[in-house]
């Protein structure tokens, strides 16, 4: 196989991205490196000059992708690479888990992003798991308490997001982990917080993610990882002809569902974009994601001080083990389209929502970046 583009000495985890300053929208879209733009370049160049070889050689990224993620999360043993799997985004995870519960409850947070609740929603119409909402606490989190107190001998599942995509809470994965026992399942979305955060990861039972946000690899790309305990109770409902034994072996019969989590495959992944899931993963492994963590910590403390400093009321967590890359925030007295326009006239990109504006601060975020928010809020004011 040959090798992908590499960032020769690194230097610099910084130096591999285009945003301009102001950019702020990582929660919605991470832009890719010059690596995985390059990647892409390269094996679509490959895919349009095929030779004999060429298909199989592509098809080969799956597996060096795998592996990368398998590194990340800390799944390192010999079976390590056999618990992922690659998934186009994170909604297919969660069905696979939705869909995989033959019975029982399952506690999903009121607020959650839409991809995890609709699953569960389709699942339960259909007869298999019924969703339960977990309303969250005075400050908008869901804590280890919380589930606690929400648990019924009916739950057999909890699915909620490592980082919440509004405040950007940052869960207590391995307390929900302890709260809830061996004998049910934690299913978490790891979209908002992988690449960004440091969690214990493997504390899940079913993690899913996509790749475009914060681990920027872009569209199209993500990943599951399933413990031993996930693949013992999750049936394959969704499992597709890939995700068997022998699946190469076209015979007319109904061959057995894959060992590990290549159970949950559909059909083949594309390569191309397993191939920029590949770069992504091994770039964010050679900065080293204490190193890009640190940064971003660093650069959100900066723009919660920015915002207070204009009186906005900030809505994320002001904690640092509470929080990840995510401020939200309102400006009393001002409407939230004011504050957009504003913030957009001095060129910095948010999320900008009904009634607040999200800022998410990657590791390649200048302190440029920052002068520019604190610019455009304290324009309001003139």
């Amino acid at each position: 196989m040959s090798p992908l583009p590499g960032p020769g000495g690194l230097s610099g985890y910084a130096e591999h991205f285009r945003e301009p300053d102001g950019y702020l929208d990582f929660g919605r879209f991470g832009p890719p490196s010059a690596d995985v733009v390059e990647t892409t370049a390269v094996l679509s160049g490959r895919a349009a000059h095929a030779t004999a070889g060429t298909v199989d050689e592509l098809m080969g990224y799956e597996l060096r992708a795998r592996r990368a993620a398998a590194r990340l999360l800390g799944v390192t043993g010999a079976g390590g690479v056999d618990q992922v799997a690659l998934l186009p985004n994170t909604s297919t995870g969660l069905f696979h888990a939705a869909f995989g519960l033959p019975h029982g409850t399952v506690l999903v947070p009121a607020h959650e992003f839409p991809s995890n609740l609709y699953p569960w929603r389709r699942a339960a119409a259909l007869g298999r798991v019924r969703p339960v909402p977990l309303a969250p606490d005075g400050l908008r989190r869901i804590t280890p308490d919380l589930v606690r107190a929400a648990l019924t001998t009916e739950t057999v599942a909890v699915a909620l997001a490592a980082v919440d995509f509004r405040t950007g809470f940052r869960a207590d994965l391995a307390g929900i982990r302890e709260v809830i026992g061996p004998d049910r399942l934690l299913v978490v979305d790891a979209i908002q917080g992988l690449g960004a955060t440091e969690q214990p990861w493997t504390a899940a039972d079913l993690l899913v993610t996509g790749g475009q946000k914060w681990l920027r690899a872009g569209w199209s790309t993500g990943f599951l990882y399933a413990s031993e305990r996930a693949l013992e109770r999750l049936e394959p409902a969704l499992t597709g002809w890939t995700g068997v034994e022998d699946a190469g072996l076209f015979d007319d019969r109904e061959h057995p569902p894959a060992d590990g989590a290549l159970r949950f495959s559909l059909t083949n992944a594309n390569p191309i974009a397993a191939g920029a899931l590949a770069r992504a993963l091994e770039l964010v492994e050679q900065a080293g994601i204490t190193r890009i963590t640190g940064h971003i910590r660093q650069r959100t403390a900066e723009l919660i001080d920015t915002v207070r400093s204009v009186g906005g009321l900030v809505r994320s967590p002001t904690a640092e083990h509470e929080r990840a890359g995510i401020v939200s925030f309102s400006v009393p007295r001002t409407g939230t389209a004011t504050v957009a326009e504003a913030l957009a006239a001095h060129g910095v990109t948010a999320t900008v929502r009904q009634d607040e504006i999200r800022l998410c601060a990657h590791a390649s975020t200048t302190l440029t970046t920052v002068d520019l928010v604190h610019k455009a809020l304290h324009s309001l004011s003139r």
